[in-house]
């Protein structure tokens, strides 16, 4: 009997992290002033990505010294998270409201993982008997709302923006996850710094590699196909970022398309 009910849960996860939850829109965040001047202060962010993000050569990608992080550290962390919450979004721009956003769940991510580290997957965490993910969790309270991770990407982000290179920029602490770059987004940036994460991921492994004439996409292109409009959309998307030798390789491929993830927490250990 325990066998059973462990299988059905073993089922039940693997179907839950697969299946994206679709685009939730919260009437409540769509609301910006672009006349505002107002610049968010990251640098609390900036000195933290300064510190402990490092490139690993193993694994081809930026990774997070968790292990490293100083109590001091932390405690900044936190201070730049209440720092945002006293913030009112909906009156900034919109690309800062853009970036305000990406950086408050990269930020969130990190710091819910220090609070429980060690730990070796995300999908460890979470409230709930079944514990598949911390997403659903509500973080931190902003203008008087309490959000999610979830919130954040499915039911702002993704809504509101409708651009699916949000994808490359949030960060859900995991090896398959587009990196956590070791600069900030800006709103002054944000958009070429949306298309250098795009160009990122598409060309490392984890994003699109062919393996014995197969193409191997991240479960990203699977799971947000709509927001790319579909597989064509996928497969242009890639070609428009590809380097040379992966767009050949895409150029006229009708080929089966295969994907994959590594939930594996996305930590740097010196090699």
């Amino acid at each position: 009997m325990t066998r059973f009910f462990f299988a059905v849960f073993l089922s039940f996860f693997g179907f839950a992290l697969h299946a994206a939850p679709s685009p939730d829109y919260w009437s409540y965040w769509d609301r910006a002033d672009d006349d505002s001047g107002v610049v968010v202060d990251h640098q609390q962010w900036q000195d933290f990505l300064d510190d402990y993000v490092t490139p690993s050569a193993a694994y081809d990608m930026f990774m997070v010294e968790y292990g490293r992080v100083k109590r001091d550290d932390k405690k900044a962390l936190d201070d730049y998270l209440q720092q945002l919450a006293r913030l009112d979004p909906r009156k900034l721009s919109r690309d800062e409201q853009l970036a305000y956003w990406i950086n408050i769940y990269n930020a969130l991510t990190v710091d819910l993982i220090l609070d429980y580290y060690p730990v070796k997957s995300i999908t460890r965490l979470g409230k709930g008997w079944f514990r598949m993910g911390p997403w659903r969790d509500e973080l931190i309270t902003i203008a008087g709302q309490s959000v999610s991770l979830h919130d954040i990407e499915h039911r702002i982000l993704r809504p509101i923006w409708n651009n699916p290179r949000v994808h490359y920029a949030l960060n859900c602490a995991s090896i398959g996850c587009p990196d956590l770059l070791p600069r900030v987004y800006q709103g002054s940036t944000i958009n070429r710094q949306l298309e250098v994460a795009a160009r990122r991921f598409i060309n490392q492994d984890k994003g699109a590699e062919f393996i014995d004439g197969r193409l191997m996409l991240s479960s990203i292109f699977d799971w947000y196909e709509d927001d790319f409009v579909g597989e064509d959309g996928v497969l242009e998307e890639l070609k428009l970022f590809a380097r040379t030798e992966l767009k050949q390789q895409l150029d006229g491929y009708d080929g089966r398309i295969s994907y994959r993830y590594n939930w594996k927490l996305n930590e740097y250990r010196p090699e």
